[in-house]
């Protein structure tokens, strides 16, 4: 019985309410922090993530093509 209680108070409307509120504020003070990328700031990134998907992308394909190479033999 104990634990029945126990796992109902943790979705109780007031907790799920208190849970809501406290991220909203943290949403909101991390929404302050922010400031918009340098033209500069943005090609970095987004040269560094075209970088990480190509090599992603090369990874795939070399397995790919291992797999392919030794079980065709």
């Amino acid at each position: 019985m104990e634990l029945n209680n126990q796992s109902k108070s943790k979705f109780s409307l007031s907790n799920i309410k208190e849970k809501s509120v406290g991220f909203f504020n943290k949403c909101v003070r991390v929404w302050h922090v922010l400031k918009k990328p340098t033209k500069e700031e943005f090609w970095t990134v987004a040269k560094v993530s075209a970088l990480g998907i190509l090599a992603i992308g090369l990874i795939g394909f070399l397995i790919s093509l291992i797999m392919k190479l030794t079980v065709n033999r």
